[in-house]
């Protein structure tokens, strides 16, 4: 979610990767080349045509090395991207990450890490972007998942909404008291800003509605479809994405289910500062068809 997609940049390289088979093939050329040098200096040695048998010596051990190759050709490369922000892991990314004076927070994970170095850098303006106020709210806890700072037409309140990684991405008061201190502390706003934190998630949307079966599929499925439409939203849920009926209904019709009806159509929409959570997930069994 940061602003700097790193993805989207070329993938460095520093030596070429080729495929297995091209390296056979040119060790092969070099074999027969320099086999038929020595038959030049020692004419009593047989031609040797290298037809690539796979009982023929040369031919296995052409392959063993060639791979070998490849292998250490992308090891190469690995460890080379391993000194960019983008490619580094663990403790190569703890290392990168010191560097703009950003440290590992307990039990953040890679990708979090990224983020606030990222936000680090673009935040260093002494004109205060909103990556600085954002960076500051995600160092104050890591059960902050996202900080999206926003003002309203030329207003001087900023608010900060925060994204939870808490149950339904709500964040509790205890963590809203944390980032405002964190926030609101001598040297992190601007002379002028009144930041006011508040939640990100103003939106829970109950599901509701009827399903039908397939005739050999368990009662369980319903469950099943259930929870299986509550972890997808987790896994997908963003600042600023709609809750499309589209998209509830795709989640609901798994292995076994027949049809699914909502008691709503409609698409929950989300602003850019809001994020939706699902309530509670309520399907009703009303037979089983074909």
């Amino acid at each position: 979610m940061a602003t700097i997609d790193l993805s989207i940049l070329p993938k460095p390289t520093v030596i070429q990767e080729l495929d297995h088979q091209a390296i056979v093939e040119r060790q092969k050329q070099l074999f027969v080349t320099l086999w038929n040098e020595k038959r030049v200096t020692y004419p009593d040695l047989p031609e040797y045509t290298v037809e690539m048998l796979q009982s023929d010596p040369f031919a296995i051990d052409n392959e063993a090395e060639s791979y070998r190759e490849v292998l250490l050709r992308a090891e190469i490369n690995d460890v080379f991207r391993a000194t960019l922000l983008y490619f580094a892991r663990g403790g190569n990314l703890d290392h990168l990450a010191a560097f703009y004076d950003v440290a590992r927070m307990p039990g953040e994970e890679d990708s979090r890490l990224l983020d606030r170095v990222l936000l680090a850098v673009m935040g260093r303006s002494t004109g205060g972007p909103k990556e600085r106020y954002q960076a500051i709210a995600m160092q104050a806890d890591p059960r902050v998942a996202w900080a999206e700072p926003y003002r309203i037409e030329r207003s001087p309140l900023i608010y900060v909404a925060i994204f939870s990684t808490e149950p339904d991405g709500v964040p509790s008061a205890n963590l809203l008291a944390i980032v405002q201190a964190a926030l609101t502390q001598a040297g992190a706003q601007l002379v002028g800003d009144t930041i006011i934190v508040q939640p990100a998630v103003r939106k829970v949307v109950d599901v509701r509605g009827d399903i039908w079966l397939l005739p050999d599929a368990e009662e369980a499925t319903v469950a099943r479809a259930e929870q299986n439409l509550k972890s997808a939203w987790e896994a997908e849920r963003k600042l600023g994405r709609d809750l499309t009926y589209a998209w509830r209904l795709s989640k609901l019709m798994i292995s076994g289910v027949q049809k699914v009806e909502l008691d709503s159509t409609v698409d929950v929409v989300a602003a850019p500062t809001e994020a939706i959570s699902i309530g509670s997930i309520t399907l009703a069994l009303r037979g089983r068809a074909y």
